[in-house]
């Protein structure tokens, strides 16, 4: 398959092996947290951290608009060209190309293109939610850049934003945009309940914010640890009694004991006779289970 060939039949998504692509997938986590780190400086808080996400565009991930000063400014990762953009409100730019190189040279390279632009941040250069965290800026072994994957990757999400999007616009109540978490490095959509969580004891701030109400949510990730694929998941917090043994759709979803999640693998999906249907059967399915068990007041949430 091309990198660059477009293909809009969805019962066509992309083969996205975790292994092929596990050095670029590395190198690129770090890049969008390092990106993402600049909109989090710089972005006004929003509950449950919504701020900080990138989204899904026509041409890879952005951070849409991000106040400075009395203008705004924009970073993309263009997985079409394979270069990094940063556009101003003032009418000036700068064009750093994605290739492989250290996390260590495109965070001097970046954080120079943003001086060069007159754009002042500081940022925590700790890497976050990984196993063996290294700052950015000595970060000399992650340095891998596959354009085709980094494409396949953004094929795919473009793919799950779709179905997700589909899926929440059947909700009426609070929900979260499908936006593409840097720290997990996964595309995701939230329900919440309306109602207020139990506090968490002993979790950090940035877990207490995002679970202070009751949510279900799912989305995509390319895999990692045990999960030796891509996969999409599927969670309640907190977690109602019994949801574990419900059912799911389609019949290849399982519950994964030491996640407390649903999870459903990509090439399942990829490869049914519908994977729209097959996803939104997913999301449907496990949105229901526990929702009805944490007795949610679907009459009132749900488009009818």
């Amino acid at each position: 398959m091309s990198a660059h060939a477009y293909n809009n039949n969805q019962n066509s998504w992309p083969e996205l092996p975790l292994e092929a692509w596990q050095d670029t997938y590395d190198t690129l986590h770090m890049w969008t947290q390092i990106v993402g780190k600049v909109r989090l400086a710089l972005s006004p808080r929003v509950n449950h951290w919504w701020e900080v996400a990138l989204y899904v565009n026509a041409r890879g991930l952005t951070t849409s608009g991000i106040p400075y000063g009395d203008g705004i400014f924009e970073i993309q990762f263009d997985f079409i060209e394979h270069k990094l953009t940063i556009q101003t409100s003032w009418n000036s730019s700068k064009t750093l190309p994605l290739k492989p190189q250290s996390v260590a040279d495109f965070y001097a390279e970046f954080m120079s293109a943003l001086h060069s632009l007159g754009i002042q941040v500081k940022i925590w250069t700790m890497p976050v939610e990984v196993p063996t965290p290294v700052r950015f800026e000595t970060d000399t072994q992650r340095a891998s850049y596959d354009p085709e994957y980094a494409h396949r990757f953004w094929q795919v999400l473009i793919l799950c934003e779709t179905v997700f999007a589909e899926f929440r616009s059947r909700f009426i109540g609070k929900d979260s945009p499908v936006h593409f978490f840097w720290g997990s490095f996964d595309l995701c959509v939230t329900r919440f309940s309306g109602r207020r969580a139990p506090e968490r004891v002993g979790a950090d701030p940035v877990t207490r914010e995002a679970y202070s109400h009751e949510v279900i949510s799912a989305g995509f990730w390319p895999g990692g640890g045990e999960i030796k694929g891509p996969a999409f998941y599927a969670y309640a917090a907190p977690e109602p009694a019994g949801f574990a043994e419900q059912p799911a759709q389609p019949p290849a979803a399982f519950y994964h004991p030491q996640l407390h999640e649903f999870l459903l693998m990509y090439d399942d999906v990829r490869q049914s006779d519908s994977p729209r249907a097959a996803l939104l059967s997913f999301l449907q399915s496990t949105y229901e289970a526990a929702a009805d068990l944490a007795h949610w007041n679907r009459k009132e949430l749900e488009r009818l």
